[in-house]
C-alpha cells in the first residue's frame, strides 16, 4: 500500500464517515473498523500511523459500554479518543475533533504523509487484484451504472481479457437502460459482454413480496445464481467482481451502527456464495468514485451518470411489483429524466428519480372519475450518498413534468414531489 491509514474504531457514533472524509481530505486514507479488532487483525492492515476511538449514541449496547480490546493499547500505535474520557488515551476530546486538532494528532502525532490520491489509489488496488486473481479469471456483474463501470475499467486495467462482463436485464431497468449498456460496452468499448434478459425469472420470483428487505434479497440472491449459471458456461471463473462502495457496507450496518438497510450486494449475498469475491471500491465513498473513474480514463458523461440501484425499479415501485405499476415508473422516470436534461438540471442535480405506491387515489381524468396511482419525485444533492438535500426545482419545470406524466402515463392521476433531507428520509424509498 502506498497511502498511510488512520484508523477509526466505530465505538457507537453516528458520524463515523464525517470523520473519515475528514481525514481523507487532509490528504491521508482512513478506515472505519470495529471497535473489537483485535491486534492481530489491526497488524494486518498496511501502514496504521494511528488509531481514533469514536464514541457515540450508539456506546452503549445491550446494557454494556462498548470498549477497545486493552492489547490495542500495547501496539505502540498513537491513539486519539474522540469520546468521552478514557484512561488510556493519549488524547481526550469531547465530540469529533475540530480540523486543527484533527491535524496535529495526524501529521504531528501519527506522522501521516500525504499520499492518498486516486493515483495511488489506482496503483495499489491494480497490485492487490493482480495478486488475488493471478492467472484466473473474473465474472464481472456490468449494470452499466457509475460503480460498475469503474469496476469494469479497473480490472481491464489489472487483468485485461480474463475478465467477462455480463449484464442482466432483470426487468426492472430504466426505460432503454439495457439497451444502452450493450451499445456503449460491447459496440464502442469491444468489451466481452454478455447480455442476459432474466425478466420473467426474477419478476415471477418477486411475485407478491412486498417487504422491501426481502425484495433485496430475492434481487440480490437471483443476480448471484445467474451469474453461477453464466459462469458454468465459461472456464476458469472463480471470482465475482462487485461495484460495492463503502457506503454500501456502512449502511449495511456494523456491531455498534444500525443498519439502514441492506444493500444487494452486500446484505442480500447468499451464505453457499461459489465466488470469490473482487470489490476494489468498497473503501471509496460516491464522490471519490467518480473520481477514480476519472483518473482511469473514462468519459465524463459515463462517469458522472445518473445513480441506480441495483435492486433497480423494484425498490422505485413500492410494495408488491404489479407490471402496470412497474411501467408507470419506468414511463414517468423517462419523462422526468427528458425534461430534466432539457431544462440544464441533469448537470445540477445528483440524483432524481420517480416512485410509485402501491395505493391508489380517487381523481378525475377524460372529465370521467379515475381511481389511479400517483407518481412522486425525488430530486436531491449529495457528496457522499451519506446525507442528501432536496433540489429546489422550478415551479414551471414541475408544472411541466406533471403535465406530461398525467398526459402520457395511463394508470397515473396525481403527482408528489418530495421534500425530504436525508436525514431523517434515506435518498430510495425502500
Amino acid at each position: 500500500m502506498k497511502q498511510d491509514m488512520i484508523v477509526i474504531l466505530d465505538m457507537g457514533s453516528t458520524e463515523n464517515t464525517v470523520l473519515a472524509r475528514a481525514i481523507r481530505e487532509l490528504g491521508v486514507y482512513s478506515e472505519i473498523h470495529p471497535h473489537d479488532i483485535t491486534a492481530a487483525e489491526l497488524g494486518r492492515l498496511d501502514n496504521v500511523k494511528g488509531i481514533i476511538l469514536n464514541g457515540g449514541e450508539n456506546r452503549v449496547v445491550d446494557g454494556q459500554a462498548v470498549e477497545v480490546r486493552p492489547e490495542i493499547y500495547d501496539c505502540k500505535i498513537p491513539v486519539m479518543a474522540a469520546d468521552h474520557p478514557t484512561a488510556r488515551c493519549e488524547q481526550k476530546l469531547a465530540g469529533l475533533p475540530d480540523k486543527e486538532t484533527l491535524k496535529a494528532f495526524v501529521f504531528d502525532e501519527c506522522k501521516a504523509e500525504t499520499n492518498w490520491n486516486m493515483k495511488n489509489f489506482i496503483e495499489d488496488q491494480v497490485e492487490l487484484i493482480r495478486r488475488q486473481v493471478g492467472d484466473r479469471k473474473v465474472l464481472l456483474a456490468l449494470s452499466g451504472g457509475v460503480d460498475s463501470s469503474v469496476v469494469a475499467a479497473m480490472l481491464l486495467k489489472a487483468i485485461g481479457q480474463q475478465l467477462t462482463c455480463v449484464h442482466v436485464n432483470h426487468g426492472l431497468m430504466r426505460k432503454n437502460e439495457s439497451e444502452g449498456v450493450v451499445e456503449v460496452f460491447k459496440n464502442q468499448l469491444h468489451a466481452n459482454l454478455i447480455y442476459v434478459d432474466a425478466t420473467e425469472r426474477f419478476l415471477g420470483k418477486l411475485d407478491g413480496v412486498s417487504d422491501p428487505e426481502q425484495k433485496r434479497k430475492i434481487i440480490g440472491g437471483e443476480f448471484i445464481r445467474v451469474f453461477e449459471e453464466e459462469a458454468r458456461k465459461l472456464d476458469g471463473i472463480e471470482f465475482l467482481g462487485q461495484g460495492t462502495i463503502y457506503p454500501d457496507i456502512i449502511e449495511s450496518g456494523t456491531k455498534t451502527a444500525k443498519m439502514v438497510k441492506s444493500h444487494h450486494n452486500v446484505g442480500g449475498l447468499p451464505e453457499d456464495l461459489q465466488f470469490e469475491l473482487v470489490e476494489p471500491l468498497k473503501q471509496l465513498f460516491k464522490d471519490e468514485v467518480r473520481a477514480c473513474g476519472i483518473e482511469l480514463g473514462l468519459p465524463a458523461h459515463m462517469v458522472y451518470r445518473q445513480p441506480f440501484p441495483g435492486p433497480g425499479l423494484g425498490v422505485r415501485c413500492l410494495g408488491a411489483i404489479t407490471r402496470d405499476r412497474l411501467e408507470a415508473v419506468r414511463e414517468s422516470d423517462a419523462i422526468l429524466r427528458e425534461e430534466f436534461a432539457a431544462a440544464g438540471l441533469d448537470g445540477k442535480v445528483w440524483q432524481y428519480f420517480t416512485v410509485v405506491p402501491d395505493f391508489k387515489s380517487v381523481g378525475m381524468k377524460n372529465h370521467e372519475r379515475s381511481f389511479d396511482y400517483m407518481v412522486i419525485i425525488r430530486a436531491i444533492n449529495t457528496v457522499d450518498a451519506m446525507t442528501a438535500t432536496v433540489e429546489k426545482v422550478d415551479w414551471e419545470v414541475l408544472e411541466k413534468i406533471t403535465n406530461r406524466i398525467l398526459a402520457e402515463v395511463g394508470n397515473v392521476n396525481r403527482v408528489c414531489y418530495d421534500m425530504s433531507p436525508k436525514p431523517p428520509a434515506t435518498i430510495e424509498f425502500e
